[in-house]
């Protein structure tokens, strides 16, 4: 998949329902004149094509050449206009906003009562959903109308406005150091990956620690704790301390169920939560949890309560077949999972424009390691291949190097050697550019480069040598991560013991019931 350009308004074009489409035109015909207006023209052009082809519309005399840069803009502002009056799009947040909008509009036209009456009503709201920039950007507001108009409660109101100020202030300002802190962990996580090492772990905790704000337990509301335990949680995960990532994702999950009304307001949290929690599950090999959470989350998002638009279904699709896959790893069943693939991948051409192409690669790593567990091994390479041969686009690192050296694995086991000391010295050569060259790989290529020398009779006592030198690796703080991406000691054993590697694993999981 390239990582080709594409156009914002064709793509929101693309992105509009039946109804939405609809709405605009109503919108557009609102005034007689409009009806062939060259906006609207564009717009019916790029409904009923596949592609933008700019050149196209010039041709048809749509607009000039010179014309089209600013005629593209304009429907772009026009769409997004008529969205914003769809009631389908008319969320509390919004709500609050445009009653703000129209108190501004009011306090303008020197109606004050009028406008502080709206103001004091949208404030309410925006604190019981603790949209607490909303409710301060309210407040300073009333502070600016109360020294304009006087009224019989002034010395109080301005006491109780400056009270709520401050207060508001304090929130915002945890709340976005936090945020701060969670994002900037999340850009490490992207950049370094897990650490790697005792510098990394100390260089990491000194870090977190450094901007960790201090605060007052009491005093923090839902969005606070919500970023507090967002930024534990990707400490936990770089450190791979999957147990601490259990606590602080249930602590997230548990935060909405505490306060239902937030998942209304907040639907991309709560998903994102959830996978968090699962992806834990996965981690801390807790298969029976992660089926139940699993079967919760998909019956939750199907219910009638659940905000329903294009972000929280591409979420849901994302996060939904992700962790079904992890469950079908955990649990050995490869074949099951095998009925998965045609729906992800039809999912995923469906919604191109809302997924990234980092996590496309995600899914096609999980649908290789499926067809590895299935020992087709060919199925396997295609997939592998469509991540290692894309130079385009940006990916983790980790993904880039686990996916070459299962492509050796894949390729060793489908006799498809002819090449492989050509591909061990690319990988080998790829790892150390990445500076990524963990012992549990060196480990594999090693095993892998002296395969031909070794005597086929032997060939198990070989693989028996290796996983006694893998094993003591597989609780190790910094090398256990290479047995995340593929359960290599799962398949040395089934090379040793002559037996499926899918049988091994679901040996392994009824042990971990047990």
């Amino acid at each position: 998949m390239t990582n080709e350009l594409k156009d914002p308004l064709f793509i929101l074009v693309k992105s509009l329902t039946k109804s939405e489409k609809r709405q605009f035109k109503v919108y557009v015909g609102r005034l007689g004149g409009n009806n062939d207006s060259k906006f609207l023209n564009l717009f019916n052009y790029l409904d009923k094509s596949e592609k933008l082809d700019e050149a196209q519309i010039i041709t048809k005399g749509i607009v000039t050449k010179q014309q089209l840069s600013n005629l593209k803009a304009h429907l772009y502002k026009q769409i997004l206009i008529s969205l914003r009056l769809n009631p389908v799009h008319k969320n509390l947040r919004m709500k609050i906003r445009e009653q703000l909008d129209f108190a501004t509009i009011l306090y303008h036209k020197g109606l004050y009562r009028q406008s502080l009456k709206i103001l004091d009503k949208a404030k309410i709201s925006a604190i019981d959903i603790e949209e607490n920039n909303l409710a301060y950007e309210i407040v300073e507001l009333e502070k600016i109308i109360e020294t304009q108009y006087i009224t019989r409660s002034i010395s109080s109101r301005a006491d109780e406005l400056a009270i709520q100020a401050k207060k508001l202030s304090m929130k915002n300002v945890i709340a976005s150091r936090l945020s701060n802190l969670s994002l900037q962990l999340y850009g490490l996580m992207l950049k370094t990956g897990y650490v790697k090492n005792d510098k990394e772990h100390e260089f990491l905790r000194t870090y977190f620690q450094g901007r960790l704000p201090h605060y007052d337990w009491e005093l923090l509301g839902f969005r606070e704790k919500l970023w507090l335990y967002k930024a534990h949680l990707w400490y936990s995960f770089m450190t791979q301390d999957f147990l601490s990532c259990y606590k602080y994702s249930k602590k997230w999950v548990d935060l909405f169920f505490e306060e239902p009304k937030m998942i209304a307001v907040n639907p991309v949290f709560f998903l994102k939560g959830n996978n968090y929690l699962m992806e834990s599950l996965f981690l801390i090999k807790d298969s029976a949890t992660l089926r139940s959470k699993l079967i919760g989350l998909e019956k939750m998002v199907h219910s009638d309560g659940f905000p329903q638009h294009e972000n929280t279904v591409a979420l849901s699709f994302l996060y939904i077949n992700t962790n079904k896959l992890n469950l079908h790893f955990s649990e050995g069943t490869f074949k099951d999972g095998l009925s998965l693939v045609t729906e992800i991948l039809e999912g995923l051409a469906h919604h191109k424009n809302h997924i990234d192409g980092h996590h496309i690669m995600v899914f096609y790593y999980k649908i290789a390691c499926l067809y590895f567990g299935m020992e087709d091994h060919e199925k396997c390479i295609e997939y592998l291949n469509k991540i290692i041969e894309n130079k385009s686009l940006k990916m983790r690192e980790d993904l880039l190097c686990f996916s070459r050296v299962l492509s050796l694995i894949a390729h060793y086991e489908a006799r498809m050697d002819l090449h492989l000391d050509t591909q061990l010295q690319n990988t080998y050569k790829f790892l150390i550019k990445m500076d990524d060259l963990y012992a549990v790989q060196k480990e594999m290529i090693k095993f892998l480069r002296n395969l031909e020398n070794v005597n086929p009779l032997k060939i198990k006592e070989e693989f028996k040598k290796l996983y006694d030198r893998l094993k003591k690796y597989e609780n190790h703080p910094y090398e256990k991560r290479a047995f995340l991406y593929l359960d290599i000691l799962s398949w040395l054993q089934s090379n040793i013991e002559d037996r499926p590697i899918g049988e091994i694993i679901r040996e392994k999981a009824k042990l971990k019931v047990r």
